[in-house]
């Protein structure tokens, strides 16, 4: 199985794969989250088309009507494909660029404008998961060392997880027919937010070019059923938010749509194993990426003031984000990115935002994979990642094993991390119902296993990890799931 070089480098965060002001939450009976107009507003004819059709995120001002925002983004040229009222974020196309002096370059931003002249139009292969259907499922149990790592395997017997819990997983999309999440899959919730707007059919949020959601998928709620693999809370619910396209980006508008989306349907907990395209760090005080940062920060403080809590990996750049210096790999939706410099008001989304729990990975031996991203009052919790460095008897590779359409594979990244901290995560939220992300995230990092610093001379240089607890490279620790559902 292999993933499209794009994808490989940008999307999941997947660094081996072997076989990646807060606002108040909507009280119920509340208006929808989202506004989509019935017919998109025509174009006036003083908007010359003289480009290729762009989609955008814009920023209105708190407050802004629905109508008042189409109004004005038809005047400036623009269609709305959807407005969510609650931050005052718009997603908008055209291929007019008088779009952007109309509207103001301060407030409007299209990720794959980086790129040059594309089509921002998503076509979705339909999904082909027949092969999931004749999946071996024989017991592979012993070769998820990641779960003993945890103590998920012991937790599993003292509590599963509610079925009234549900993680929504932001990413690639789930498998529905996998043997090992069929059970978990929650179709009702999941949609695709490929061009901004939720869609809930289910060929918009099903896997189309990439295992990665599949994987992510298992770690966190696969079966305890004695075949396969099993995940952290095999008792939770999951719900497939498709935020990947079929180039491996998760442009700001996609992102958004699926942390409203979360938000709207009271999901519990979202995993996001990714970073939004097309910069590894967006830079809140630079043109153009401030209103992705701002679009983005807005919501996510939406999702998390509407009893979301938001887990996401730290990425695979092996870079110290409490000082970041180069990004040598943005935009990267270009073939040639150029090394530029970076600082503190930059930032990978969503890992660094507030109220976001973030998770580096640690190898097998419980020291932190080489590749992951760390820093010292970024990273909350580590989670079992994988090294190729630190391979096990259970698995030759050093990576992670877990469901992909068809089957199953293995997988290193701070994308196999994150969902391990999601999992525990659902297994809190079980034995605590009623419990804010504030509460859950604080129960998480309180009761993960401290991590010293490694040795030096060790396979993972030392270099930046801080403090007896060291809190930059792991923060409070590796989570630990049997602590969660029994102190």
């Amino acid at each position: 199985m292999t993933l499209r070089p794009r994808l490989r480098t940008r999307v999941a965060m997947c660094a081996v794969l072997v076989t990646t002001g807060t606002l108040s939450g909507v009280p119920a009976g509340a208006a929808p989250v989202m506004w989509v107009p019935p017919v998109s507003p025509p174009v006036q004819d003083s908007c010359p088309a003289t480009g290729p059709a762009l989609r955008y995120v814009v920023l209105f001002e708190p407050g802004t009507a629905a109508s008042t925002a189409t109004d004005e983004v038809t005047a400036a040229c623009g269609s709305v494909t959807a407005y969510y009222r609650e931050i005052a974020v718009g997603v908008v196309t055209s291929p007019a660029p008088v779009l952007l002096e109309r509207l103001g370059r301060d407030r409007i931003y299209s990720a794959a404008a980086e790129a040059g002249p594309v089509d921002a139009e998503t076509g979705v292969a339909a999904p082909d998961t027949s092969a999931s259907r004749d999946v071996d499922t024989a017991d592979r149990s012993a070769e998820q060392w990641d779960m003993a790592m945890t103590g998920a395997a012991r937790a599993n017997a003292v509590e599963p997880g509610s079925r009234d819990v549900t993680v929504g997983v932001l990413d690639s999309g789930i498998d529905p027919a996998h043997p090992d999440l069929v059970h978990a899959l929650d179709r009702s919730r999941s949609a695709g937010c490929l061009n901004g707007a939720p869609d809930r059919s289910p060929q918009a949020w099903m896997p189309t070019a990439s295992t990665h959601g599949t994987h992510v998928a298992g770690t966190i709620a696969a079966a305890d059923d004695g075949r396969g693999i099993t995940g952290v809370a095999p008792g939770v619910r999951l719900a497939s938010v498709k935020v990947v396209d079929d180039e491996g980006f998760i442009y700001p508008e996609n992102a958004v749509c699926g942390f409203m989306w979360a938000a709207r349907q009271g999901i519990d907990i979202t995993n996001n194993s990714y970073f939004v395209d097309p910069w590894l760090l967006t830079c809140a005080d630079q043109p153009g990426q401030q209103v992705a940062h701002e679009a983005v920060r807005r919501a996510v403080a939406h999702a998390t003031g509407s009893a979301v809590l938001s887990v996401a990996a730290t990425g695979n750049a092996g870079l110290n984000l409490a000082d970041p210096v180069t990004d040598r790999r943005s935009p990267d939706n270009v073939a040639r990115p150029a090394a530029r410099a970076v600082d503190d008001e930059c930032d990978v989304l969503p890992a660094e935002l507030p109220g976001v729990t973030t998770v580096s990975a640690v190898g097998a031996k419980g020291v932190r994979a080489g590749y992951s991203s760390y820093g010292a009052d970024v990273v909350d919790v580590a989670g079992p990642g994988g090294d190729r460095s630190q391979p096990t008897g259970a698995s030759s590779s050093g990576c992670v094993l877990s469901t992909i359409p068809g089957g199953y594979g293995y997988a290193c990244g701070t994308s196999m991390a994150s969902p391990h901290a999601a999992g525990v995560a659902a297994l809190l939220a079980s034995r605590h119902p009623g419990s804010g992300p504030a509460e859950l995230a604080e129960l998480l990092a309180s009761q993960a296993d401290p991590l010293a610093c490694p040795a030096a001379g060790g396979s993972t240089p030392d270099a930046g990890c801080d403090g007896d607890a060291a809190d930059s490279f792991y923060g409070q620790g590796l989570v630990d799931a049997m602590a969660a559902v029994t102190r």
